[in-house]
This record gives structure tokens, C-alpha cells and sequence, in this order.
């Protein structure tokens, strides 16, 4: 009995540590893929579909971003997506109807996707960039996002989110997060594709898209369709767009619930991209990149329950028992710290700050997976965002901070 308890013990840490260190050993490990075509080409038409509800703070700020992109004017169709709103949103975008915005309204509220599902179909452009109406775009972003469908291969090109960095501790945290995310996307994109989009900031071939059902998360849905139907996606850093963190660790939390939730069914729904007689090694990308770190807070509440019960028992240990008695004040001493970070003015410690980054991350995921499991999928939510006034102005004077 303790032998198989110290076996299943390890076996649990190797999955701790396969998403977290074994998967950037891997990408670092793996061959490049064929380098995708990269070239300044005929301009293409472009249809840009901001996806917006209540976001009369934001929308006008975000007009303006996007019609003074450097991208040829005649090439490039304007779309605003309203899920119902009841703010002011419609009636603000209306009145740049004359500068050639076009808005579409969802009359019921039924959430991003079955809005995408209904619209989409009427853009023009022959690649679709997907935005929302609190990310404000660098003014070449747009022209570094289509140059990459020189590649007849490129099926989706995510481009570049950065998180301003305010000095609040959420911003702080989720930039620190982010800039790894951003290095695991340009690793992935090396060697086969990004495992996902950015709703903030990505596109595809209009061709490629399919009908979403409403509980879909379109920016990850759509991309493992278009990876399952032989396409690959890349990762384009010099294509950037900014936006404001959560206002708050809860609204992280509530966010972090909902893409898991969304993501985990996406998989669940086209099943085929873990089969990698399919799509090679990008089923080991998605599963250690995503599933795996899904269900990573299952397997540390694991290790820490076998650690106990181990620490518990006596016998002949194949491991000295000491070494147990450490990884468990190891775990309890990493919880405590993680703990502490519920007290705001413990947060300004970076030391205390990421542990409970980390820990209020995997909570949300065990409840984004539970709920998925349980049959309950998240379809429609209020923005999370910090309001982005006056974000697309400090982008152009140079005075955002960029973490």
C-alpha cells in the first residue's frame, strides 16, 4: 500500500509539472515547422468586427482607433457587432455612419458567438479581423495580421495583447502572466500553431468560419476547427493591440471561470484535435498547454492529500519519510503565503502577489471544469475590463506603461 502511494505521489508531481516546465521544455525541444510565407502584398479587403454590449464608455474611443489604422481605407470594412445593448453603444456608433461604420444589432441577448453567427456571413472582406471594443490597436497591426495569408497554409493569425500595467496589483500580475503567454505563442507558432485566437486581437480567412452555437468561445472554437481542417495558425507579435486589466481580482476570477468553462467544450466539441494522427503535434500542444493546466488544480489538491496521508503513515519508505515532511511544509508554507495575498495591502509584495495570483487562477479553473462537467456552460456576461477612455490617446503620445 505504500509503495503504491508514493508511485501514484510522483506520478501526480510529474503532472504538476508536465503543463508548467515540461511544456516549454517541449516547445523549446521541438523542431520549426516550415516557415510560413511572409510578404507585402495587393492590399486585401479586410472586414474588422468589433464585438460590443453596453460599451458606450469605450466604443467611440475605439471607432476612432480603428479608422485611423494604417491600412488602405477602400480595403477596409468597419463592423460593430451590439448584443443588445441598452446603453448608448448603438446610438453612438450610428453617428459615425457617416464615416463608413457599419453597425449590426443582435436584438436579444444571446452572446458573442451567435452574434458572429448571424453577421459574419454579411462582411466583405475576404479576411476577417476579430477586435473588442476596449482593445485599441497599434496603427500597423492590421497590415502585419493579413501579411501572414501570404501562406496559403495560414488558416488564423493571432496577434499580440498586452495588458496596461497600471501599478494595481491585478495589472501586475496578469502583465507578468501575459508576457509568458506571449513567449509560449511565438514557441508554438515556430513549430506548428498557436493553440487558440485572442478575441482581442486575431484573424482569419472569411471562408474558414463556421456557424458557432451560442455557448461556443469563438476565439478558440473556430481555431480548432480551422487547425482540424489542415490550416495552421500563427503568431504575429508586431501586430499589437492594449487593453485594460479586470478592475478587480474578482472580476479576474469571474473571467478566468468563463474561458475555461467555454474553452473545455470547445475541446469536448471538436474532439479530433487531440488525435494526433490528425493534427501532430499539436495535440500534445493543446492538451499540455490547455487541458492539462485545466486540470491542474485537481492534481495539486491530489499531491497535497497523498502528502498528508504519507506523512501520516509509518513503514519502510522507498523515498526517506524527511523528504515527505519537506514537500509538505513545502505545499502548506506555498498555500499560507498564497493565503496571505487575500489581505490587499499584502498584495504590493510580488512574493505574495503571484502566489495568490496563481492560487485564485486554478480555483477559477476547478470551478470553470466543474461547471462544464455539471452541464453548465456560460453563454453571455457583462465586460470585465477597466474602462479604456482616453487609452487610445495615451497609446499614440507614448505614455502607456507596457507590461
Amino acid at each position: 500500500m505504500l509503495v503504491f502511494l508514493e508511485i501514484l505521489f510522483f506520478g501526480v508531481l510529474v503532472l504538476i509539472a508536465l503543463p508548467s516546465f515540461g511544456y516549454p521544455i517541449f516547445l523549446w525541444l521541438c523542431p520549426s515547422a516550415r516557415e510560413s510565407q511572409c510578404a507585402v502584398e495587393p492590399p486585401r479587403r479586410v472586414s474588422l468586427i468589433i464585438s460590443a454590449y453596453n460599451e458606450e464608455d469605450a466604443i467611440a474611443e475605439k471607432l476612432e482607433n480603428a479608422l485611423a489604422l494604417n491600412y488602405a481605407k477602400e480595403f477596409l470594412e468597419i463592423i460593430v457587432i451590439s448584443d443588445a445593448s441598452t446603453d448608448r453603444t448603438d446610438e453612438i456608433v450610428r453617428s459615425y455612419s457617416g464615416r463608413g461604420v457599419h453597425l449590426f444589432r443582435q436584438e436579444q441577448r444571446e452572446g458573442k458567438s451567435a452574434a458572429l453567427t448571424q453577421f459574419v456571413p454579411k462582411a466583405s472582406g475576404e479576411i476577417v479581423v476579430f477586435s473588442d471594443a476596449n482593445s485599441m490597436y497599434e496603427p500597423d497591426s492590421l497590415r502585419y495580421l493579413v501579411s501572414r495569408f501570404a501562406d496559403p497554409l495560414v488558416g488564423y493569425v493571432v496577434g499580440q495583447q498586452r495588458y496596461r500595467n497600471d501599478g494595481s496589483a491585478v495589472s501586475v500580475a496578469e502583465s507578468l502572466y501575459w508576457k509568458y503567454e506571449s513567449w509560449l505563442k511565438a514557441q508554438e507558432s515556430r513549430v506548428g500553431s498557436v493553440v487558440g485566437g485572442d478575441g482581442a486581437i486575431y484573424a482569419i480567412r472569411r471562408n474558414l468560419f463556421v456557424p458557432l452555437q451560442p455557448d461556443d468561445i469563438s476565439d478558440f472554437t473556430l481555431p480548432l476547427r480551422i487547425v482540424a481542417a489542415g490550416y495552421r495558425g500563427v503568431y504575429e507579435p508586431s501586430a499589437v493591440c492594449y487593453e485594460d486589466t479586470a478592475a478587480s481580482f474578482d472580476g479576474e476570477f469571474r473571467r478566468k471561470v468563463r474561458i475555461v468553462n467555454r474553452s473545455l467544450q470547445a475541446v469536448r466539441r471538436v474532439p479530433q484535435v487531440l488525435n494526433p494522427l490528425r493534427v501532430g503535434r499539436f495535440a500534445v500542444q493543446l492538451c499540455l498547454h490547455k487541458v492539462m493546466r485545466w486540470l491542474l488544480p485537481f492534481f495539486l489538491v491530489l499531491a497535497l492529500v497523498l502528502n498528508l496521508a504519507m506523512v501520516s503513515m509509518s513503514g519502510d519508505f522507498l523515498v526517506g519519510k524527511p523528504v515527505y515532511e519537506f514537500i509538505l511544509l513545502v505545499q502548506v508554507g506555498f498555500y499560507a503565503i498564497a493565503l496571505s495575498g487575500m489581505l490587499p495591502t499584502l498584495r504590493r509584495s510580488k512574493l505574495i502577489l503571484l502566489p495568490y495570483y496563481f492560487l485564485v487562477s486554478n480555483v477559477a479553473a476547478a470551478v470553470g471544469v466543474i461547471m462544464q462537467l455539471s452541464g453548465r456552460t456560460i453563454s453571455v456576461w457583462r465586460p470585465e475590463r477597466g474602462s479604456t477612455r482616453s487609452l487610445a490617446n495615451r497609446l499614440q503620445q507614448g505614455t502607456v506603461r507596457r507590461g
